[in-house]
């Protein structure tokens, strides 16, 4: 077989669980941190600054026997709106996942304003998007505009 013919796998194959593909690099190990993999015990691999079409520079994260949670996914979401979820059964894709935006987002941001009741009182934070293109969120009790990038993601 001459060398030019070969395929070469980048990351293992995966028998059960989930890939997060498409993250920008920049945002690896923040996806990781959100999702507490770090503290999981499955078996993890991740790729980092991996060739693009799309983003020039990428990273891939498979996760052996562990399925993310709607929260979760919308959590990825927040960080990589552009993200791909792949979920594996038996080395088999059996759902393909685009991530979106969720038009309301309960309890996974922390309202960036000291003065908002979320901040003062046992309660979950909740968010509009406002603009998906721009990441812009509000705050529904303070009104508070939020950017993306200024997003503290619980």
């Amino acid at each position: 077989m001459e060398k030019d013919n070969k395929k070469e796998l980048k990351v293992a194959a995966l028998k059960d669980g989930t890939v997060i593909d498409h993250i920008p690099s920049e945002k690896l190990f923040n996806v990781i941190s959100i999702l507490k993999l770090d503290q999981c015990n499955c078996q993890m691999t991740f790729g980092i600054n991996l060739e693009s079409h799309r983003l020039n520079k990428k990273a891939i994260i498979k996760v052996a026997d562990k399925f993310l949670e709607q929260d979760e996914v919308n959590k990825v979401a927040l960080l990589a709106p552009n993200a791909k979820i792949n979920i594996i059964k038996d080395y088999e894709v059996v759902e393909k996942k685009t991530l979106e935006l969720p038009t309301e987002i309960k309890g996974s941001i922390k309202c960036i304003n000291p003065k908002c009741i979320t901040n003062n009182e046992p309660m979950l934070s909740k968010f509009i998007t406002i603009d998906k293109m721009k990441g812009l969120f509000k705050c529904y009790y303070c009104e508070r505009v939020i950017k993306r990038e200024d997003l503290i993601i619980e």
